[in-house]
Protein backbone atom coordinates (compact mmCIF):
# COMPACT_ATOMS: atom_id res chain seq x y z
CA UNK A 1 0.00 0.00 0.00
CA UNK A 2 1.72 3.23 -0.95
CA UNK A 3 0.51 6.51 1.05
CA UNK A 4 -0.15 9.47 -0.99
CA UNK A 5 2.61 11.96 0.48
CA UNK A 6 1.85 14.97 -1.72
CA UNK A 7 -1.58 16.81 -0.44
CA UNK A 8 -1.29 19.60 1.34
CA UNK A 9 -3.93 20.72 4.15
CA UNK A 10 -5.43 24.07 3.11
CA UNK A 11 -4.13 26.61 4.48
CA UNK A 12 -1.33 24.68 6.09
CA UNK A 13 1.10 27.23 4.52
CA UNK A 14 0.45 31.01 4.99
CA UNK A 15 1.59 32.97 1.45
CA UNK A 16 3.17 35.66 3.67
CA UNK A 17 6.23 35.44 5.66
CA UNK A 18 6.11 38.44 8.84
CA UNK A 19 8.71 41.12 7.90
CA UNK A 20 11.06 40.48 10.28
CA UNK A 21 11.81 36.67 9.95
CA UNK A 22 12.51 38.27 5.67
CA UNK A 23 14.43 41.02 7.53
CA UNK A 24 16.54 38.44 9.19
CA UNK A 25 16.61 36.06 6.20
CA UNK A 26 17.76 38.53 3.71
CA UNK A 27 20.28 39.53 6.28
CA UNK A 28 22.12 36.14 6.51
CA UNK A 29 21.94 35.69 2.75
CA UNK A 30 24.08 39.02 1.89
CA UNK A 31 26.65 38.02 4.42
CA UNK A 32 26.72 34.52 2.84
CA UNK A 33 28.15 36.39 -0.45
CA UNK A 34 31.01 37.96 1.00
CA UNK A 35 33.40 34.71 -0.11
CA UNK A 36 31.67 35.15 -3.41
CA UNK A 37 32.37 38.49 -4.25
CA UNK A 38 35.61 37.93 -3.44
CA UNK A 39 35.76 35.30 -5.52
CA UNK A 40 34.61 37.21 -8.49
CA UNK A 41 36.80 40.07 -8.22
CA UNK A 42 39.76 37.50 -8.49
CA UNK A 43 38.90 35.68 -10.76
CA UNK A 44 38.09 38.80 -13.35
CA UNK A 45 41.56 40.16 -12.09
CA UNK A 46 42.82 37.36 -14.13
CA UNK A 47 40.58 37.97 -17.50
CA UNK A 48 41.20 34.20 -17.86
CA UNK A 49 37.73 32.68 -16.40
CA UNK A 50 36.53 30.74 -19.53
CA UNK A 51 40.21 29.37 -20.37
CA UNK A 52 40.87 28.51 -16.77
CA UNK A 53 37.47 26.48 -16.82
CA UNK A 54 37.32 24.66 -20.00
CA UNK A 55 40.21 23.50 -20.15
CA UNK A 56 40.64 19.08 -20.24
CA UNK A 57 42.34 18.86 -17.42
CA UNK A 58 40.36 20.98 -15.13
CA UNK A 59 37.30 18.96 -16.49
CA UNK A 60 39.03 15.83 -15.72
CA UNK A 61 39.44 16.91 -12.24
CA UNK A 62 35.66 17.90 -12.01
CA UNK A 63 34.62 14.74 -13.25
CA UNK A 64 36.83 12.87 -10.21
CA UNK A 65 35.59 15.00 -7.92
CA UNK A 66 32.21 14.35 -9.04
CA UNK A 67 32.42 10.71 -8.66
CA UNK A 68 34.13 10.66 -5.14
CA UNK A 69 31.09 13.15 -3.81
CA UNK A 70 28.81 10.29 -5.69
CA UNK A 71 30.54 6.94 -4.42
CA UNK A 72 30.66 8.59 -0.79
CA UNK A 73 27.11 9.78 -0.37
CA UNK A 74 26.17 6.36 -1.99
CA UNK A 75 28.60 4.83 0.92
CA UNK A 76 27.33 6.67 3.71
CA UNK A 77 23.55 6.04 2.89
CA UNK A 78 24.12 2.41 3.25
CA UNK A 79 25.68 2.95 6.79
CA UNK A 80 23.71 5.34 8.20
CA UNK A 81 19.70 4.78 7.06
CA UNK A 82 20.43 0.99 8.90
CA UNK A 83 22.80 2.62 11.80
CA UNK A 84 20.11 5.34 12.27
CA UNK A 85 16.97 2.96 12.52
CA UNK A 86 18.71 0.52 14.77
CA UNK A 87 19.64 2.72 17.43
CA UNK A 88 16.52 5.04 17.29
CA UNK A 89 13.37 2.59 16.76
CA UNK A 90 14.20 -1.01 17.49
CA UNK A 91 15.51 -3.31 20.85
CA UNK A 92 18.76 -3.02 19.96
CA UNK A 93 21.00 -3.97 22.92
CA UNK A 94 22.56 -0.94 24.21
CA UNK A 95 21.54 1.44 21.79
CA UNK A 96 22.02 4.56 23.23
CA UNK A 97 25.92 3.53 23.92
CA UNK A 98 25.83 2.92 19.81
CA UNK A 99 24.32 5.98 18.99
CA UNK A 100 27.02 7.41 20.36
CA UNK A 101 29.40 5.61 19.46
CA UNK A 102 28.65 5.72 15.48
CA UNK A 103 28.48 9.42 15.82
CA UNK A 104 32.31 10.02 17.30
CA UNK A 105 33.78 9.20 14.08
CA UNK A 106 32.98 13.20 13.30
CA UNK A 107 34.96 14.46 15.24
CA UNK A 108 37.89 13.17 13.63
CA UNK A 109 39.66 15.99 10.85
CA UNK A 110 39.75 14.22 7.83
CA UNK A 111 43.33 14.70 7.96
CA UNK A 112 43.65 12.90 11.20
CA UNK A 113 41.82 9.96 9.72
CA UNK A 114 43.48 10.12 6.74
CA UNK A 115 46.95 9.70 8.65
CA UNK A 116 45.66 7.04 10.97
CA UNK A 117 44.20 4.91 7.97
CA UNK A 118 47.53 5.24 6.28
CA UNK A 119 48.94 3.88 10.01
CA UNK A 120 46.75 1.57 10.05
CA UNK A 121 46.20 0.24 6.13
CA UNK A 122 48.83 1.62 4.79
CA UNK A 123 52.57 0.20 3.55
CA UNK A 124 54.65 0.01 6.26
CA UNK A 125 51.56 -0.04 8.60
CA UNK A 126 49.82 -1.75 11.62
CA UNK A 127 48.21 -4.59 9.45
CA UNK A 128 51.41 -5.19 7.37
CA UNK A 129 53.26 -5.21 10.71
CA UNK A 130 50.67 -7.82 11.69
CA UNK A 131 50.94 -9.94 8.68
CA UNK A 132 54.55 -9.93 8.12
CA UNK A 133 54.75 -13.13 10.32
CA UNK A 134 52.15 -15.04 8.32
CA UNK A 135 54.55 -14.35 5.10
CA UNK A 136 52.24 -11.44 3.69
CA UNK A 137 54.87 -8.63 2.33
CA UNK A 138 53.01 -6.06 0.80
CA UNK A 139 49.08 -4.87 1.82
CA UNK A 140 46.50 -3.14 -1.22
CA UNK A 141 47.59 -0.08 -1.96
CA UNK A 142 45.29 2.43 -0.12
CA UNK A 143 46.28 5.54 -1.69
CA UNK A 144 43.70 7.31 -4.71
CA UNK A 145 40.39 6.89 -5.41
CA UNK A 146 39.61 4.23 -3.00
CA UNK A 147 41.68 5.66 0.10
CA UNK A 148 39.91 9.07 -0.34
CA UNK A 149 36.28 7.15 -0.84
CA UNK A 150 37.12 4.96 2.31
CA UNK A 151 37.85 7.88 4.77
CA UNK A 152 35.33 10.00 3.78
CA UNK A 153 32.33 7.69 4.50
CA UNK A 154 34.17 6.91 7.49
CA UNK A 155 34.05 10.03 8.82
CA UNK A 156 31.36 11.79 7.09
CA UNK A 157 28.17 8.92 7.42
CA UNK A 158 27.53 10.55 10.90
CA UNK A 159 26.71 13.85 9.03
CA UNK A 160 23.24 11.85 7.45
CA UNK A 161 23.02 9.20 10.53
CA UNK A 162 22.20 11.96 13.39
CA UNK A 163 19.57 14.09 11.09
CA UNK A 164 18.13 10.62 10.29
CA UNK A 165 18.15 9.65 14.26
CA UNK A 166 16.15 13.09 14.49
CA UNK A 167 13.73 12.02 11.94
CA UNK A 168 13.09 8.61 13.02
CA UNK A 169 12.63 9.48 16.31
CA UNK A 170 10.18 12.03 15.06
CA UNK A 171 7.85 9.75 12.76
CA UNK A 172 4.26 8.97 13.78
CA UNK A 173 4.22 5.16 13.07
CA UNK A 174 0.78 5.23 12.94
CA UNK A 175 0.42 4.80 8.62
CA UNK A 176 3.06 2.20 9.07
CA UNK A 177 0.22 0.47 11.61
CA UNK A 178 -2.27 1.14 8.69
CA UNK A 179 0.15 -0.47 5.97
CA UNK A 180 0.42 -3.16 8.09
CA UNK A 181 -3.02 -3.96 9.10
CA UNK A 182 -3.56 -3.83 5.09
CA UNK A 183 -1.22 -6.74 4.59
CA UNK A 184 1.75 -4.91 3.62
CA UNK A 185 5.05 -6.81 5.24
CA UNK A 186 7.07 -4.82 7.68
CA UNK A 187 9.94 -4.22 5.12
CA UNK A 188 7.43 -3.23 2.74
CA UNK A 189 5.54 -0.78 4.79
CA UNK A 190 9.22 0.54 5.83
CA UNK A 191 9.93 1.44 2.13
CA UNK A 192 6.80 2.53 0.96
CA UNK A 193 5.36 4.25 4.05
CA UNK A 194 8.55 5.37 6.58
CA UNK A 195 11.20 6.08 3.94
CA UNK A 196 9.67 8.30 1.94
CA UNK A 197 8.60 10.39 5.54
CA UNK A 198 12.60 10.58 5.99
CA UNK A 199 13.41 11.76 2.40
CA UNK A 200 13.83 15.16 3.71
CA UNK A 201 16.47 14.07 6.12
CA UNK A 202 18.13 11.59 3.95
CA UNK A 203 18.21 14.36 1.27
CA UNK A 204 19.33 17.43 3.74
CA UNK A 205 22.22 14.49 5.35
CA UNK A 206 23.45 13.84 1.66
CA UNK A 207 23.53 17.66 0.80
CA UNK A 208 26.14 17.76 3.62
CA UNK A 209 28.16 14.75 3.04
CA UNK A 210 28.27 15.82 -0.80
CA UNK A 211 28.92 19.80 0.03
CA UNK A 212 32.00 18.46 2.35
CA UNK A 213 33.33 16.08 0.17
CA UNK A 214 33.38 18.81 -2.68
CA UNK A 215 35.16 20.96 -0.42
CA UNK A 216 37.01 18.74 1.24
CA UNK A 217 41.14 19.34 1.27
CA UNK A 218 42.71 16.87 4.14
CA UNK A 219 41.53 13.66 3.17
CA UNK A 220 42.45 13.87 -0.76
CA UNK A 221 45.68 15.40 -0.37
CA UNK A 222 47.11 12.71 2.06
CA UNK A 223 45.43 9.86 -0.01
CA UNK A 224 47.14 11.91 -3.59
CA UNK A 225 44.10 11.80 -5.29
CA UNK A 226 43.33 14.91 -7.81
CA UNK A 227 40.04 16.90 -6.85
CA UNK A 228 39.04 20.43 -7.60
CA UNK A 229 40.26 21.58 -3.85
CA UNK A 230 43.79 19.85 -4.29
CA UNK A 231 44.02 21.80 -7.17
CA UNK A 232 42.59 24.95 -5.85
CA UNK A 233 45.31 24.96 -2.99
CA UNK A 234 48.22 24.11 -4.98
CA UNK A 235 47.63 27.01 -7.30
CA UNK A 236 46.86 29.25 -3.88
CA UNK A 237 50.31 28.27 -2.86
CA UNK A 238 52.57 27.96 -5.87
CA UNK A 239 50.90 31.37 -8.08
CA UNK A 240 50.83 34.91 -6.76
CA UNK A 241 48.52 35.20 -9.05
CA UNK A 242 45.22 33.48 -7.69
CA UNK A 243 42.83 34.78 -10.41
CA UNK A 244 42.97 30.77 -11.74
CA UNK A 245 42.42 29.38 -8.24
CA UNK A 246 39.44 31.80 -7.45
CA UNK A 247 38.19 30.77 -11.26
CA UNK A 248 38.20 27.00 -9.95
CA UNK A 249 36.60 27.99 -6.89
CA UNK A 250 33.87 29.74 -8.31
CA UNK A 251 33.37 26.51 -10.79
CA UNK A 252 33.07 24.36 -7.19
CA UNK A 253 30.46 27.14 -6.32
CA UNK A 254 28.57 25.93 -9.53
CA UNK A 255 28.97 22.54 -8.94
CA UNK A 256 27.22 23.02 -5.74
CA UNK A 257 24.55 25.35 -6.86
CA UNK A 258 23.24 22.57 -9.17
CA UNK A 259 23.31 19.99 -6.40
CA UNK A 260 21.16 22.37 -3.71
CA UNK A 261 18.97 22.70 -7.13
CA UNK A 262 19.04 19.31 -7.56
CA UNK A 263 18.35 18.17 -3.51
CA UNK A 264 15.33 21.27 -3.22
CA UNK A 265 14.05 19.62 -6.87
CA UNK A 266 13.64 16.61 -5.20
CA UNK A 267 11.41 17.89 -2.29
CA UNK A 268 8.21 18.19 -4.43
CA UNK A 269 5.00 19.53 -2.73
CA UNK A 270 5.05 16.47 0.22
CA UNK A 271 3.67 17.04 3.71
CA UNK A 272 6.00 15.07 6.50
CA UNK A 273 4.27 16.23 9.77
CA UNK A 274 1.63 14.03 10.70
CA UNK A 275 -1.86 14.82 10.63
CA UNK A 276 -2.66 14.32 13.85
CA UNK A 277 -0.87 14.78 17.41
CA UNK A 278 2.24 13.37 17.38
CA UNK A 279 2.81 9.97 18.96
CA UNK A 280 5.58 7.91 20.97
CA UNK A 281 7.34 6.02 18.58
CA UNK A 282 7.21 2.70 18.72
CA UNK A 283 9.74 0.30 19.40
CA UNK A 284 10.45 -2.39 16.79
CA UNK A 285 11.66 -6.08 18.00
CA UNK A 286 14.46 -7.21 16.57
CA UNK A 287 14.40 -10.67 17.00
CA UNK A 288 16.86 -13.09 15.12
CA UNK A 289 17.93 -10.33 13.79
CA UNK A 290 19.76 -8.82 16.67
CA UNK A 291 22.89 -10.14 16.38
CA UNK A 292 23.13 -9.41 12.73
CA UNK A 293 22.47 -5.75 13.55
CA UNK A 294 24.98 -5.71 16.66
CA UNK A 295 27.79 -7.22 14.32
CA UNK A 296 27.16 -4.61 11.71
CA UNK A 297 27.32 -1.58 14.37
CA UNK A 298 29.97 -3.33 16.08
CA UNK A 299 31.80 -3.19 12.45
CA UNK A 300 31.58 0.20 11.80
CA UNK A 301 32.18 1.50 15.68
CA UNK A 302 35.34 -0.48 14.95
CA UNK A 303 36.73 0.77 11.56
CA UNK A 304 35.21 4.11 11.97
CA UNK A 305 36.65 5.01 15.44
CA UNK A 306 37.97 2.00 17.19
CA UNK A 307 40.60 1.57 14.36
CA UNK A 308 41.89 5.11 14.27
CA UNK A 309 41.80 5.79 17.65
CA UNK A 310 43.72 2.72 18.31
CA UNK A 311 46.87 4.23 15.56
CA UNK A 312 46.23 7.25 17.35
CA UNK A 313 47.42 5.89 20.73
CA UNK A 314 49.68 4.18 19.54
CA UNK A 315 51.48 6.81 18.63
CA UNK A 316 51.03 8.36 22.05
CA UNK A 317 52.77 4.97 23.29
CA UNK A 318 55.59 5.11 21.36
CA UNK A 319 56.54 8.44 21.50
CA UNK A 320 56.37 8.10 25.56
CA UNK A 321 58.88 4.96 25.12
CA UNK A 322 60.80 6.81 23.33
CA UNK A 323 61.32 9.94 25.64
CA UNK A 324 58.87 12.37 23.92
CA UNK A 325 57.61 15.19 25.93
CA UNK A 326 53.89 15.92 25.65
CA UNK A 327 52.63 19.86 25.83
CA UNK A 328 50.04 21.02 28.72
CA UNK A 329 46.38 21.26 25.91
CA UNK A 330 44.43 23.18 28.38
CA UNK A 331 44.56 26.73 27.00
CA UNK A 332 44.29 24.95 23.53
CA UNK A 333 41.26 22.60 24.63
CA UNK A 334 38.76 25.53 26.03
CA UNK A 335 39.79 27.44 23.09
CA UNK A 336 38.18 25.33 20.86
CA UNK A 337 35.28 24.50 23.13
CA UNK A 338 34.77 28.12 23.17
CA UNK A 339 34.72 28.76 19.67
CA UNK A 340 32.54 25.54 18.91
CA UNK A 341 30.16 27.14 21.32
CA UNK A 342 29.78 30.21 19.62
CA UNK A 343 29.91 29.46 16.21
CA UNK A 344 26.89 26.53 16.91
CA UNK A 345 24.73 29.08 18.53
CA UNK A 346 25.53 31.57 15.93
CA UNK A 347 24.58 29.37 13.22
CA UNK A 348 21.45 27.80 14.50
CA UNK A 349 20.18 31.49 15.24
CA UNK A 350 21.12 32.03 11.55
CA UNK A 351 20.01 29.33 9.62
CA UNK A 352 16.33 29.36 12.22
CA UNK A 353 14.61 32.85 10.10
CA UNK A 354 15.69 30.80 6.51
CA UNK A 355 14.13 27.43 7.63
CA UNK A 356 11.27 29.56 8.79
CA UNK A 357 11.17 31.56 5.64
CA UNK A 358 11.63 28.09 2.95
CA UNK A 359 9.07 25.76 4.82
CA UNK A 360 6.41 27.94 6.22
CA UNK A 361 6.78 30.89 3.33
CA UNK A 362 7.97 28.59 0.23
CA UNK A 363 8.79 30.94 -3.07
CA UNK A 364 10.81 32.89 -5.22
CA UNK A 365 12.54 34.68 -2.61
CA UNK A 366 12.73 31.79 0.19
CA UNK A 367 14.50 29.67 -2.20
CA UNK A 368 17.18 32.16 -3.55
CA UNK A 369 17.96 32.58 0.34
CA UNK A 370 18.27 29.08 1.05
CA UNK A 371 20.33 27.99 -1.92
CA UNK A 372 22.94 30.80 -0.94
CA UNK A 373 23.11 30.08 2.46
CA UNK A 374 24.47 27.10 1.01
CA UNK A 375 26.87 28.27 -1.31
CA UNK A 376 29.81 28.65 1.60
CA UNK A 377 29.91 25.58 2.73
CA UNK A 378 31.11 24.15 -1.11
CA UNK A 379 34.40 26.55 -0.82
CA UNK A 380 37.26 25.48 0.31
CA UNK A 381 38.35 26.84 3.87
CA UNK A 382 40.65 28.70 2.84
CA UNK A 383 38.88 30.56 -0.06
CA UNK A 384 36.43 31.41 2.67
CA UNK A 385 39.41 32.56 5.08
CA UNK A 386 41.10 34.80 2.57
CA UNK A 387 38.03 36.32 1.54
CA UNK A 388 37.34 37.35 5.01
CA UNK A 389 40.79 38.79 5.52
CA UNK A 390 40.32 40.69 2.47
CA UNK A 391 37.53 42.21 4.01
CA UNK A 392 38.15 42.78 7.72
CA UNK A 393 41.62 44.47 6.66
CA UNK A 394 40.17 46.52 4.28
CA UNK A 395 37.25 47.98 5.37
CA UNK A 396 36.56 46.41 9.19
CA UNK A 397 40.41 46.32 10.30
CA UNK A 398 38.66 46.79 13.70
CA UNK A 399 37.01 43.19 13.06
CA UNK A 400 40.21 41.62 12.22
CA UNK A 401 41.94 38.71 13.83
CA UNK A 402 39.08 39.01 16.69
CA UNK A 403 37.07 35.98 17.19
CA UNK A 404 33.50 37.94 16.15
CA UNK A 405 34.93 37.86 12.88
CA UNK A 406 35.98 34.20 13.18
CA UNK A 407 32.59 33.42 14.45
CA UNK A 408 31.28 34.53 11.19
CA UNK A 409 33.86 32.72 9.32
CA UNK A 410 32.40 29.53 10.79
CA UNK A 411 28.61 31.06 9.98
CA UNK A 412 29.32 31.22 6.15
CA UNK A 413 31.31 27.59 6.59
CA UNK A 414 28.65 25.88 8.21
CA UNK A 415 25.62 27.45 8.40
CA UNK A 416 24.06 24.41 6.00
CA UNK A 417 23.95 21.49 8.91
CA UNK A 418 22.38 23.72 11.19
CA UNK A 419 19.80 24.74 8.17
CA UNK A 420 18.99 21.04 7.21
CA UNK A 421 18.40 19.96 10.76
CA UNK A 422 16.04 22.78 10.97
CA UNK A 423 14.13 22.49 7.64
CA UNK A 424 13.73 18.70 9.14
CA UNK A 425 12.53 19.50 12.17
CA UNK A 426 9.87 22.00 10.97
CA UNK A 427 8.67 19.84 8.19
CA UNK A 428 7.69 17.08 10.84
CA UNK A 429 6.01 20.02 12.45
CA UNK A 430 2.48 20.38 11.66
CA UNK A 431 1.16 23.90 11.10
CA UNK A 432 -2.18 23.48 11.87
CA UNK A 433 -1.45 24.02 15.51
CA UNK A 434 0.28 26.82 15.16
CA UNK A 435 -2.53 28.24 13.35
CA UNK A 436 -5.04 27.27 16.03
CA UNK A 437 -3.10 28.97 18.63
CA UNK A 438 -3.14 32.03 16.80
CA UNK A 439 -6.90 32.28 16.09
CA UNK A 440 -7.35 32.12 19.63
CA UNK A 441 -5.44 35.42 19.91
CA UNK A 442 -1.68 34.38 21.33
CA UNK A 443 1.07 36.30 19.37
CA UNK A 444 3.11 34.84 16.25
CA UNK A 445 5.96 35.11 18.81
CA UNK A 446 4.55 33.18 21.74
CA UNK A 447 3.35 30.93 19.28
CA UNK A 448 7.16 29.98 18.22
CA UNK A 449 8.17 29.70 21.67
CA UNK A 450 5.08 27.76 23.62
CA UNK A 451 4.38 25.76 20.13
CA UNK A 452 6.95 25.58 17.79
CA UNK A 453 10.06 25.59 19.28
CA UNK A 454 9.96 22.46 21.65
CA UNK A 455 9.10 20.04 18.69
CA UNK A 456 11.43 21.31 16.39
CA UNK A 457 14.02 21.45 19.38
CA UNK A 458 15.81 17.80 18.61
CA UNK A 459 16.07 18.49 15.24
CA UNK A 460 18.27 21.87 16.30
CA UNK A 461 19.96 19.90 18.96
CA UNK A 462 20.98 17.72 16.40
CA UNK A 463 21.62 20.67 14.19
CA UNK A 464 23.93 22.52 17.25
CA UNK A 465 25.92 19.30 17.18
CA UNK A 466 26.94 18.77 14.15
CA UNK A 467 28.23 22.50 13.56
CA UNK A 468 30.34 22.14 16.76
CA UNK A 469 32.05 18.65 15.90
CA UNK A 470 32.65 20.65 12.92
CA UNK A 471 34.36 23.63 13.97
CA UNK A 472 36.29 21.84 16.86
CA UNK A 473 38.39 20.35 13.64
CA UNK A 474 38.06 23.27 11.46
CA UNK A 475 41.79 24.46 10.23
CA UNK A 476 42.09 26.93 7.31
CA UNK A 477 39.34 29.49 9.00
CA UNK A 478 40.88 29.24 12.50
CA UNK A 479 44.47 29.57 10.89
CA UNK A 480 44.22 32.40 9.28
CA UNK A 481 41.30 34.43 11.53
CA UNK A 482 42.07 33.77 14.99
CA UNK A 483 43.56 35.99 17.22
CA UNK A 484 47.31 36.16 17.97
CA UNK A 485 47.63 33.81 20.62
CA UNK A 486 44.15 31.98 19.74
CA UNK A 487 45.54 28.36 19.30
CA UNK A 488 43.31 25.60 19.24
CA UNK A 489 43.23 21.56 18.99
CA UNK A 490 42.85 21.67 15.55
CA UNK A 491 45.34 24.27 15.07
CA UNK A 492 47.77 22.08 17.17
CA UNK A 493 47.36 18.91 15.28
CA UNK A 494 48.14 20.43 11.42
CA UNK A 495 51.12 22.04 13.41
CA UNK A 496 52.61 19.26 14.86
CA UNK A 497 51.62 17.24 11.81
CA UNK A 498 53.19 19.12 10.06
CA UNK A 499 56.54 18.63 11.37
CA UNK A 500 56.28 15.10 11.91
CA UNK A 501 55.77 15.25 15.82
CA UNK A 502 52.99 12.34 15.55
CA UNK A 503 52.94 11.68 19.25
CA UNK A 504 52.42 15.53 19.66
CA UNK A 505 50.02 15.24 17.35
CA UNK A 506 47.75 12.25 18.69
CA UNK A 507 47.66 13.91 22.06
CA UNK A 508 45.36 16.93 20.43
CA UNK A 509 43.81 14.60 18.57
CA UNK A 510 42.35 11.92 21.18
CA UNK A 511 41.19 15.22 23.61
CA UNK A 512 39.42 16.29 20.63
CA UNK A 513 37.61 12.84 20.22
CA UNK A 514 36.93 12.90 24.42
CA UNK A 515 35.74 16.36 24.35
CA UNK A 516 33.68 15.46 21.61
CA UNK A 517 31.96 13.05 23.02
CA UNK A 518 30.39 14.88 26.07
CA UNK A 519 27.61 16.68 23.96
CA UNK A 520 27.47 13.74 21.84
CA UNK A 521 26.30 11.81 24.56
CA UNK A 522 24.00 14.03 26.11
CA UNK A 523 22.06 14.62 23.32
CA UNK A 524 21.60 11.09 22.21
CA UNK A 525 20.57 10.21 25.78
CA UNK A 526 17.88 13.28 25.52
CA UNK A 527 16.74 11.66 22.50
CA UNK A 528 16.49 8.67 23.96
CA UNK A 529 14.37 9.71 26.61
CA UNK A 530 12.23 11.88 24.54
CA UNK A 531 11.04 8.53 22.34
Amino acid sequence: MAIDLRAIAPGAIRTQAPPLVTILAGIVAIAMLLPLVYLVIRAAEGGAFVETVTDRSTIRTLVRTCFLAAAVGVGTLAISLPAAWLTAATDLPLRRLWAVLLSLPLVFPSYVGALAMIGALGTRGMLQDLLGPLGVGTVPRIYGFEGAWLVLTLFTFPYLMIPLRAAISGLDRTTEDAARSLGASPLGAFFRVTLPQLRPAIAAGLLLVTLYVLSDFGAVSLMRFDSLTRVIFIEYKSSLDRSAAASLALLLVAVAMLIIWAEAATRGRARYHPGSARRTNRITTLGPWKFPALAFCASVAFVSLVLPTSVLVYWVIRGLDAGQSVDFLGSAAWNSVQAATLGAIACLAAAMPIALLSVRYPGVMARTIEKISYSGYALPGISIALALVFFGANYVPALYQTLPLLIFAYVVRFLPQALGASRTSLLQTNPKTEEAARTLGAHRARVFGRITMPQVLPGLSAGGLLVFLTVMKELPATLLLSPIGFDTLATRIWSTTNEGLFTQAAVPAILLVLISAVPTTIMVWREQRIT
